[in-house]
């Protein structure tokens, strides 16, 4: 592909012409670089790193994911949007070979159709510790779409037991939000609600993101007033190791760490 070609190319169009030459990385992964300068070192730290340190569980639930990675994303106007990393109708993104305007800058973006997961990533100038938090952002959500009911009954149950006890923080920013609301609209959360429900989605997700970054890399969660109680998280991430369970050589928590290759360290 020409830079001229890229130069400025709808994501829409640039994956209806190159879906066929992306390259296999398993059964479920493929990927493409776009724009950037590809070398073996590269394709070990974005892509068979962290796709190796999934759990098989998780794997095995998801549809066939094509990651694709570009120098810079742009937000086109227009009345569509982005949310949580899903591209919403009307929207429209744009690969570019140089950085966009602020605010029409796009980290990543994700769609999903019958053939599968394309999840594309603006990584020119971004940390590798961002990239892989996205990343394993979007494969959460992925994981969460089809998750079994008992398990999220389980994960629900957990959240109910959470907010009963008044515990204070959540995971990630999403997460946090939705439950400040939950919380501001009743003493006594409703777990039949369509907002305990939401919340509750963005709460695994968060939360799955968090257990399945830990696996790859060593990574230190921030304190922050936001912040779920250590005891809080640890029970989440024991929980989501009885039902994900790392793959062989990978633990979730540096005690359990016996074998297998040493985590990269990062922040998150």
């Amino acid at each position: 592909m020409s830079q001229l070609d890229l130069a400025r190319m709808s994501v829409a169009e640039f994956l209806e012409r190159f879906r066929p030459e992306m390259v296999p990385l398993s059964d479920t992964f493929s990927y493409f670089f776009a724009g950037l300068p590809l070398t073996e070192e590269d394709v070990k730290e974005y892509l068979e790193e962290p796709i190796a340190a999934l759990p098989p569980a998780i794997v095995k639930s998801l549809p066939k994911a094509r990651v694709v990675l570009v120098p810079f994303l742009e937000r086109a106007n227009g009345k569509g949007g982005k949310r949580h990393g899903q591209i919403l109708p009307g929207s429209r993104e744009y690969i570019l070979l140089d950085k966009p305007a602020e605010n029409k800058t796009c980290t990543h973006a994700h769609y999903r159709g019958s053939t599968g997961a394309d999840l594309v990533f603006a990584v020119k100038g971004m940390d590798l510790a961002d990239y892989h938090y996205y990343l394993f952002h979007e494969i959460a959500a992925l994981a969460e779409t089809s998750l079994n009911e008992d398990v999220r009954v389980e994960y629900h149950a957990m959240l109910g037991d959470e907010l009963g006890a008044h515990v204070h923080g959540e995971v990630d920013e999403q997460s946090w939000h939705l439950k400040q609301g939950l919380r501001r609209r009743s003493a006594k959360v409703r777990r039949e609600t369509k907002a305990f429900h939401e919340y509750a989605r963005l709460s695994f997700i968060d939360t799955l993101t968090l257990y399945i970054h830990g696996i790859c890399c060593d990574i230190d969660v921030e304190t922050g007033p936001r912040q779920l109680p250590s005891r809080i998280l640890r029970k989440r991430l024991m929980w989501l190791e009885t039902v994900f369970s790392p793959p062989q050589g990978y633990a979730v928590f540096p005690e359990e760490l016996n074998a297998g290759p040493p985590p990269n360290a990062e922040r998150a």
